[in-house]
């Protein structure tokens, strides 16, 4: 069953609604005891899919162990935008954003309590994903790694780091590669950076968008992308694309959080914190392979290791000295981004 998406206007009239009634049939922990609950979970752009298959099973489950009716309610878009939008004020019970570093955002502005990601195990990640490029059928340019995508031949599409947190994974990883390439030396990994950008035609606001630009637009020679988004991608469409995974890439950690003051006030915290708890359970991982993401339970994942290789060269958002240093360095106003993109 579709889920409805709402644009920021129906969620503040919705949030309207549930906050009115918010005072009225409380347990003694505040939650609420309506026969119906409506839970809002803002996201990023690929996890449509996941959340759509998700939501049905958590719905059922939940209706079966408590009698009570749940709808989840969908937003996605570019994950910086999501938490923004979040923090000045959409009423989102749940966030499933791209990076860590977007619910952080949320938390300053004192939505969110700053032990959040020591709540749920894997760093509050019940699921992950890594980088890849995505090319077309037959592979015209001859695109295997990292250094292809500085050639001057080479047209790449890839999301904007300043609005969507799967650009910033992507840069990350390319990141990476251009370190190791260049034995750590900065100077030289930022204008191979500045090479790769140069050759971007298309800087969409999200992760969906750039796929939409790529695949049905017919933009660009090579697509930077979430792997699970380059397998939903080649299910639809395997006779048009090749999935190419590059020498290094990035562990690509998708943390998940309860909004503390919204669940207060809609009397949603039992619902909200069981809907994220049971991500972990061994039918939601199994939701979550189905849709491409990695499961955090390393048995479900090595079940579907054939999809999901293991040898690769994978770093992690602490090999950059995490968010904070990374955001600062590379994606704030006047940052390494900023200066390579002008």
């Amino acid at each position: 069953m579709k889920k409805r998406l709402l644009t920021v206007l129906s969620f503040i009239l919705l949030s309207a609604v549930i906050i009115t009634g918010c005072g009225l049939n409380r347990d003694a922990e505040g939650n609420t005891t309506a026969k119906r609950v409506t839970l809002i979970n803002v996201s990023y752009d690929p996890t449509r899919e996941l959340y759509e298959a998700y939501n049905s099973y958590f719905e059922k489950k939940w209706k079966k162990e408590t009698g009570q009716t749940v709808e989840v309610i969908q937003s996605h878009g570019g994950s910086g935008k999501q938490a923004l939008e979040v923090a000045n004020g959409l009423k989102a019970d749940v966030v499933t954003l791209a990076l860590a570093a977007d619910t952080n955002s949320v938390a300053r502005s004192g939505l969110i309590a700053s032990d959040w990601q020591s709540r749920l195990p894997d760093n509050s990640c019940p699921y992950y994903s890594t980088i890849v490029l995505l090319v077309r059928k037959g592979n015209p340019k001859n695109i295997k790694d990292w250094d292809d995508l500085t050639r001057s031949d080479v047209s790449v599409v890839t999301p904007n780091p300043k609005t969507s947190g799967g650009a910033r994974w992507n840069y990350l990883a390319a990141y990476a590669y251009a370190l190791k390439k260049y034995d750590n030396d900065e100077s030289f990994a930022i204008e191979f950076m500045r090479k790769l950008y140069r050759n971007v035609s298309v800087l969409d606001s999200g992760a969906r968008a750039s796929t939409t630009s790529f695949t049905e637009n017919g933009q660009g020679d090579v697509l930077i992308c979430w792997e699970n988004e380059a397998y939903l991608t080649l299910q639809n469409d395997g006779k048009d694309y090749e999935l190419i995974y590059p020498s290094v890439s990035i562990k690509a950690e998708t943390p998940v959080s309860v909004v503390d003051s919204v669940v207060k006030s809609h009397g949603t915290r039992k619902v909200a914190e069981a809907y994220l708890k049971d991500l972990y359970e061994k039918e939601a991982q199994e939701i979550c392979a189905k849709n491409y993401y990695r499961p955090s339970d390393t048995a479900v994942l090595k079940e579907h290791s054939k999809q999901f290789p293991t040898d690769l060269e994978m770093v992690t958002i602490d090999d950059f000295g995490g968010w904070d240093k990374v955001t600062k360095k590379h994606f704030a106003d006047g940052g390494i981004f900023d200066q390579i993109y002008e």
